[in-house]
This record gives structure tokens, sequence and C-alpha cells, in this order.
């Protein structure tokens, strides 16, 4: 677990240093077949309070049983951590038209505004419903978190098409990654408690 949360930790320092490059590197406005023909909407009360109410219940759903935090802290630690690579290799600048966000939110002071591929607000709810796969409920609940992140951040014209589409591609490779480099903690996360343990040799 300690490990988990060094990992997430350094991550996190990694993709503030890479969302600043970003920013400083940040050229032109390239055309996009969604967002040339979509309006922009106004989409600041899902792309920031709903997503941070999406973050803080997986926090606390993974919180409530210990042995799902040393593997689903490491993936997403991972998942930062490659998208850290990613959003400085090619230095997109915004479009001309996007949705206003409210600069005091929590969520867009964590993000410079230029880190654009591959979505984070379509990769991350992604990847925990890769996670908790075998957990229906949580599972459509990223699911669908994911989805609406996506189509948001588009119609806010926060994100070109690709990074959005992208998303789904990489985060699957990054959550198969994950299965390998962290075997012992995947075990540990679909370990069964005692009391299930119980019940099952019941039954």
């Amino acid at each position: 677990m300690l490990t988990g949360f060094l990992f997430l930790a350094a991550s996190l320092i990694i993709n503030h240093l890479a969302s600043n490059y970003a920013d400083k590197m940040a050229s032109v406005y390239v055309k996009d077949i969604v967002l040339d023909n979509f309006p922009v909407m106004n989409v600041n009360l899902i792309v920031n309070d709903g997503a941070l109410i999406y973050i803080i219940f997986t926090l606390l759903y993974i919180l409530s049983d210990p042995k799902r935090i040393p593997f689903a802290a490491k993936s997403f630690a991972l998942f930062v951590l490659i998208r850290s690579v990613f959003i400085t290799l090619t230095h997109l600048g915004p479009s001309p038209q996007q949705t206003y966000l409210d600069p005091a939110d929590f969520l867009i002071r964590l993000n410079t505004g230029s880190d654009y591929f591959f979505s984070g607000h379509t990769g991350e709810p992604f990847l925990m419903a890769l996670i908790f796969w075998d957990n229906k409920p949580m599972r459509n609940v990223s699911l669908a978190a994911s989805l609406i992140f996506g189509a948001a951040v588009l119609l806010g014209h926060l994100h070109y098409s690709i990074d959005v589409l992208a998303a789904f591609f990489i985060t699957y490779s990054i959550f198969s990654m994950a299965k390998k480099f962290f075997p012992n903690d995947l075990r540990l996360f679909h370990k069964k408690n005692t009391l299930e343990n119980q019940k099952d040799s019941a039954v």
C-alpha cells in the first residue's frame, strides 16, 4: 500500500511538470471533424463538479476495502505516468472557442489546459471500469462516467476527438500492463473476505 501511494505521488508530480511543459510549448489549433461541426456548449458543471463527485465516490469505494488500494493506486499511477509522457510529445494549441471553465474550481487548478492527448476525463473512469469489471454496478457507473465526460469535453471543445477516442485504447493497454506489472496486488484485489468465503462454502 505504501509503495502504491509513493508511486502515485511521484506520478502526480511528473504529471504536473509535464502539464506545465505542454502549456509552454502549445502551438496552434488544428481542424477537427467533431469540433468543427458542433457548437460550443457549457459543460463546466459536468467536467468539473461531475468529475469531482465521481472521483470522491470512487475513492471512498476503494478505501472501503483496503485490499483494493494497492492495485488501484498503482494502476492509476501507471495511467498518470504514461499520460504524462504522451502530453509532452505533441503540442497542439487550444480550440479558439472553448466552454467557460471556472478558474476557482479544484480540477481546473490541477491542469494547465494544454495537456490534450489523451483525455484523462475519458480514460480515468474507463480504467476504473476495467479494474472493477467483475463488479457490475461499479463497472456500469464508471463506463457511464467515461462516456459522459468524453462527450462533455468534446462538446465544450476542451479536447480534440482523437484525444477522447484514443483514451479507450491506450487505457486498455495500461490496464493490461498493470496486470502484468502488479500480479500480487491484483490477486489481493480479487481475494474474497473471510466472511465471503464462509458464505461460498455454505452454498
